[in-house]
């Protein structure tokens, strides 16, 4: 790997690095009934449809400090919406160190982007005999320049509550310092992890995947702790599943759906 000096590089030209940012958010939940599941699908499309994420992603890029240049939305039938912004930066005070920890929580995120994108794209289903209803989020950040999308990692996790987490973090292209010496990456990384904070992580079972030669780093993450209060749709375990054999059966089902969307292999049941 290309040796990155401790101190701020001093670049001829415009930091030409592009560093992307992708992950792939699951949250799972049980929709007993045909109606339940029905209920289920309106209710992500009211709650996430393409105006509430439009005014999602307006509130990221104010909070980060950029300009919203054009944005683009759709609703899909049957269900399921899509949000691209292109957004530039505003001025930096200072120079971004992007240091290797948990960017701040929401109500203090900081960051500047330049000739950049963010954008989301949502899937929901609900299959209609395990009883098994999936809301799938795809997010893409992506920087040209001295700010790395990392740092807005943080803020993104908070804003979704999610069962599994598959995350891709890469550095592409190259910069050269006044000496004319190219430089592959600008800021040091070991894990995507050191940049999520230990109260998310604490939720999580997490792995890493990384190819440090090609600067592509891949974390995922696996909710550890099944609460049936929170993953039964439209009502408590107790009154939806007043059987306590029926409420493990459930547990077991949900907790083998999220192991394969982490793992990406179907077990056999």
């Amino acid at each position: 790997m290309a040796k990155i000096k401790k101190l701020k590089l001093k670049l001829e030209g415009f930091n030409n690095l592009t560093k992307a940012l992708s992950f792939n958010l699951y949250d799972v939940c049980y929709a007993k009934t045909a109606a339940d599941r029905k209920a289920y699908l309106a209710y992500i499309d009211e709650e996430y449809n393409a105006k509430r994420l439009e005014d999602i992603l307006t509130e990221v890029v104010h909070i980060i400090g950029a300009n919203i240049l054009n944005v683009s939305r759709q609703d899909y039938d049957p269900q399921g919406a899509s949000v691209t912004m292109l957004i530039s930066e505003q001025p930096v005070d200072k120079e971004p160190e992007n240091p290797e920890q948990p960017g701040p929580v929401p109500e203090t995120i900081v960051a500047h982007l330049d000739k950049s994108h963010i954008c989301v794209h949502t899937y929901p289903e609900a299959h209609p005999y395990s009883g098994i209803a999936t809301f799938r989020a795809d997010i893409d950040v992506s920087t040209c320049g001295k700010i790395s999308p990392l740092r807005a990692l943080n803020f993104l996790i908070h804003s979704f509550d999610s069962d599994v987490m598959s995350i891709d973090y890469r550095v592409r292209g190259f910069t050269r310092d006044v000496e004319g010496t190219k430089h592959y990456i600008d800021h040091k990384i070991t894990s995507i992890q050191n940049y999520v904070s230990h109260e998310i992580l604490g939720d999580y079972q997490a792995i890493d995947t990384n190819n440090y030669q090609d600067y592509l780093f891949h974390t995922k993450l696996m909710r550890t702790e099944i609460d049936l209060d929170h993953y039964l749709f439209q009502g408590g375990a107790k009154e939806k599943l007043p059987n306590k054999r029926d409420r493990e059966k459930v547990r077991a089902r949900l907790s083998e759906e999220i192991q394969e969307i982490f793992y990406g292999r179907n077990f056999l049941t």
